[in-house]
């Protein structure tokens, strides 16, 4: 490989652009079915597109790209950054609240979206007023609708070149904004500047052994900057390969004579362990490198000696452009996520004092360096030398190595003390007739947790021999005390394991009750809710609708951290109807959006109802005595016009001040609709709501805000008294 000199900090754009002046005729990026860039061809389209945004776009702001894996992602996302604005990553296997969330949050004015990406969009398009227009990439065609056009389109319209200059930007701005992936609330925005990005991406190249003479094979299932970013920094050749299939990737790693092959460890997990693989060789790939979460000692092993080429691990968070460690390319130590890319620093501390804890001994990690966010979006900027907290459980060798252990969310107490999952999940899988091992924290009934593991096995019926044969080498409180064979471990669309789901899920058919959820009719706000208009498509297909919503609604209460639900249908309007769902966090239903159950009862209810979502945080829940049969249900949507703190009082106000005929009252804010909040209340009949909104503290609440009403009559609930729970 050459020895050419990798770029220094600059903005986003330049990586490109450098790359074209050294490397014009190199291959930039290619997919395996034919569609190919080379330099110079990805840094004019880039341009192009920046002149077309530049044209549309009255000033800086943000524009959202899918980052699907093709070529089309590469072009899309330097030509937003060229034109001076901030790039919002969009993963597009995310689920239609996630594409809302994520193209509210951050105010994109135009959407680069491939085919998949679209409909999902196009669903909740009427929620994103700053959206104005929407183009296809990905090698996509027209839309049915010819609403969108395509990239092609796009870059052949773009104005005339001749003296345009990209608007001027500052290494410390804003230029990408990477969404965190939500498993413990709504995904944030981290805000990435010029510098973190080119800073890591060099680091990146560096610690990969990347130059111009390399040929990535990119075997994932989206587009990851990092792996964008870092070629283009060194004028190396990245090869798409969208097959899941393993096997497949090695197959595209030999045709186009890649040096370095990326995957996901559930992938080269797979891979070891496919009978095939003894059939296998990489001919030309010099290293393996695993990134996103842990790969397992033993398959690393196995395809290391399979191959005989070098396998390993790196670390990252959004939060950090990503990547901070990566092992040693040549010489890697199975098992760790090698020591720090340069200038980076690393420290292990307690989880209670924050003290710096010594090599060997577990506590959380933190990190400090020059591709470290500038913050979240809406937050402050981190101040100068700050340390970031990750939230991950590890440790550190002598040799400064980083050993992960787990997420801190995933760790839970069994007699006080401290089981990590991964750590008995080692233990587990080292018996030769466990393939796969989840362990979850599942509750014992007293308000404390036991754990639980998921087998796959090559032998189901021996479950019982092999929990006995591994107990003796766990102690006591690692030990599952609930076990359960499986076919295979499900994971969400980039690979990863998504253990809430999976404990409340293993949690329901064990008829366990989740300590956390018990007394939810007496919990108290904030809680998520999720606020669901259905309007039917047909006024006449109510029956099939309830018949259908219904048995969703029976699968839902069983997830980890569902709290309770109210459906109502409205008076006036019969073809509407509205769903209150209320969870223990944001996480909690993020997880849920990811199961391949929710993504099927989604796909049916679209075929019957267009569905309008509002996710939102509880701010009042209020039990009052009223019940009966003739219960009525009133849904407001307020939009505050004066001071939303003033609001929230004096709608309290207002319920303190009732004299009676309350069932129940629950007001949330909206989290992406500018003053917004909702509020469901149950009546024992209609004259009392009526006389409750003639007391003068309705007068005073009313007065700070627009308000719509909608009488409605129960539908289902968890959250309506038992005579009048339809479900």
């Amino acid at each position: 490989m050459s020895d050419r000199a990798l770029p220094g900090p600059g903005r986003l754009d330049s990586l490109p652009a450098r790359a074209a002046a050294d490397h014009p005729g190199r291959v930039a990026v290619a997919g395996v079915e034919g569609a190919e860039l080379d330099f110079a061809t990805l840094d004019a389209r880039a341009t192009a597109v920046a002149r077309a945004l530049a044209g549309r776009l009255d000033g800086p702001g943000t524009v959202a790209v899918a980052s699907a894996l093709h070529p089309d992602f590469a072009v899309a996302y330097y030509g937003a950054a060229r034109a001076g604005q901030v790039v919002a990553v969009v993963n597009p296997l995310i689920p239609e609240i996630g594409v809302q969330h994520v193209l509210a949050t951050s105010r994109a004015r135009l959407a680069f979206v491939d085919a998949g990406l679209l409909p999902k969009l196009n669903a909740v398009r009427a929620n994103l007023p700053e959206l104005r227009e929407v183009v296809l990439i990905g090698g996509a065609g027209q839309d049915e609708d010819g609403e969108a056009e395509t990239l092609a389109a796009l870059i052949a319209g773009a104005p005339d070149g001749d003296g345009w200059q990209p608007p001027a930007v500052e290494l410390d701005d804003t230029a990408c904004l990477q969404f965190t992936s939500g498993t413990t609330g709504l995904p944030k925005a981290v805000r990435l500047t010029h510098r973190n990005l080119t800073v890591n991406a060099a680091q990146i190249a560096a610690a990969h052994l990347l130059d111009a003479d390399a040929t990535t094979l990119n075997h994932l299932p989206t587009y990851h900057p990092m792996h964008l970013n870092s070629a283009v920094a060194a004028a190396a050749t990245q090869v798409l390969c969208a097959d899941p299939e393993p096997v497949d990737a090695v197959h595209a790693a030999n045709a186009h004579g890649a040096t370095h092959f990326y995957s996901l460890p559930v992938r080269l997990a797979r891979l070891a362990a496919d009978p095939a693989l003894d059939g296998l060789a990489l001919r030309t790939v010099t290293r393996i490198a695993s990134g996103g979460s842990a790969l397992p000692v033993e398959a690393a092993r196995t395809l290391t000696e399979r191959f005989g080429i070098p396998v390993f691990q790196g670390y990252g968070l959004a939060e950090t452009s990503p990547l901070t460690h990566s092992d040693d390319p040549e010489h890697p130590v199975h098992g760790s996520v090698g020591r720090t890319v340069p200038g980076t620093e690393c420290r292990v501390v307690d989880l209670d004092s924050g003290a710096e804890l010594a090599a060997g001994q577990t506590g959380e990690v933190q990190l400090r360096g020059p591709q470290v966010m500038k913050g979240y979006l809406g937050g402050p900027d981190l101040a100068p030398g700050e340390w970031f907290t990750t939230g991950d459980i590890g440790r550190t060798d002598e040799q400064g190595r980083l050993f992960l252990i787990d997420r801190l969310g995933d760790v839970f107490k069994v007699d006080n003390f401290l089981v990590a999952p991964s750590e008995v999940e080692q233990v587990l899988t080292e018996h030769p007739l466990v393939r796969e091992a989840v362990v979850v924290g599942l509750p014992d009934g007293q308000g404390y947790r036991v754990a639980g593991a998921l087998l796959v096995l090559d032998e189901p019926g021996r479950l019982a021999e092999v929990l006995e044969q591994v107990g003796g080498e766990l102690p006591y409180y690692q030990r599952p005390v609930h076990a359960e064979a499986v076919g295979s471990i499900p994971r969400s669309g980039n690979g990863k394991i998504q253990r809430r789901v999976l404990a409340g899920q293993f949690a329901a058919r064990l008829g366990l009750a989740d300590p956390t959820t018990e007394g939810s009719q007496e919990m108290a706000a904030p809680q998520f809710t999720v606020i669901n208009t259905f309007t039917l498509k047909d006024p006449a297909g109510g029956d099939a609708f309830e018949e259908r919503f219904l048995d969703h609604v029976q699968w839902m209460r069983a997830q980890f951290g569902f709290r309770a639900h109210q459906a109502v249908r409205a008076a006036d309007r019969p073809e509407v109807y509205v769903n209150f769902g209320w969870w223990a966090t944001p996480g909690d239903f993020q997880q849920v959006l990811g199961s391949d159950t929710f993504k099927a009862h989604a796909e049916e209810f679209h075929r019957i109802v267009d569905v309008q979502a509002e996710p939102s945080m509880g701010v009042l829940r209020v039990d009052g005595e009223a019940t009966g049969d003739g219960a009525v249900l009133v849904v407001e949507r307020f939009t505050v016009t004066e001071d939303a703190d003033k609001f929230e009082a004096a709608y309290g106000s207002w319920i303190e001040a009732l004299a009676g005929g309350l069932g129940h009252a629950d007001l949330a804010k909206a989290l992406m609709r500018p003053g917004g909040y909702t509020a469901l209340t149950r009546w024992a009949s209609e004259q009392d709501w009526q006389a409750a909104r003639e007391l003068p503290e309705y007068a005073d609440l009313a007065a700070l805000a627009t308000v719509e009403t909608q009488l409605a009559a129960p539908v289902a609930g968890t959250r309506t008294a038992p005579a009048a729970d339809g479900a």
